[in-house]
């Protein structure tokens, strides 16, 4: 990975909760972050007492080398959702300054806890679809913004593979959202699904709370049968 082709945006604990629908119960579960990135999940689980381990390929770039790619791409970023703001439900979160200033507090967040003491530990440089952990290491795996969202960078064949690794190292696994960057269902949810039930895993599309993103209404829950 080249870090000048990374575009860091990190999500706040809150949204973590929302998207994945997160009981209190969850929060107690030994979790993986999967494509974490610059989200503030980790720093906040961690202060509270949870276990979590996040992992994504940006970690192995200092807090400095990320802060920097941070500022660079930030304006652009908000240049872009200004551009695209019909593509999004302004409720929760009222406009695109209001985004900004979420996103800017969830990653100050996370660089301070990923510049120190113990972050090592929690914080691993590694992607789908082989992750460097042992089977049921975790018993709930989250993976936010990354598979069926890239749907044109990532093939049917990355997706059921990068599932069936996240099936590996946790008892259950919850992916959101299930839509493309368009706003479109995902063309490689439903050949997934069936690989995936195929393989004897429990699969189904459950609904959350959590509402930004116009048509991304639901989660992708499998579990061990």
């Amino acid at each position: 990975m080249q870090l000048d082709q990374v575009v860091p945006w990190g999500r706040s604990f809150d949204e973590y909760r929302a998207m994945f629908a997160l009981s209190p119960a969850d929060l107690g579960r030994r979790i993986l972050g999967c494509g974490d990135g610059p989200a503030s999940f980790n720093a906040t689980l961690s202060k509270q007492g949870g276990q979590v381990v996040s992992c994504d390929p940006v970690y192995q770039f200092t807090a400095d080398d990320i802060r920097r790619r941070i500022d660079a791409v930030y304006p652009d970023i908000l240049a872009k959702m200004t551009q695209e703001a019909d593509r999004y439900l302004w409720s929760t979160i009222p406009d695109v300054a209001a985004l900004g200033r979420t996103r800017q507090a969830a990653m100050a967040d996370f660089l301070t806890d990923y510049a120190g003491p113990g972050a090592l530990s929690r914080y691993v440089a590694a992607s789908l679809p082989a992750l460097p952990f042992a089977d049921r290491r975790f018993e709930l795996a989250l993976c936010s913004h990354y598979l069926f969202l890239y749907s044109d960078h990532v093939d049917t064949a990355g997706h059921i593979a990068g599932l069936q690794e996240l099936c590996r190292v946790a008892n259950e696994v919850r992916v959101f959202p299930l839509v493309d960057l368009d706003g479109n269902l995902s063309r490689h949810l439903q050949p997934a699904t069936e690989a995936l039930m195929e393989a004897g895993l429990e699969v189904t599309r459950e609904p959350v709370p959590y509402r930004f993103q116009k048509g991304a209404t639901d989660m992708l829950v499998l579990k061990r049968t």
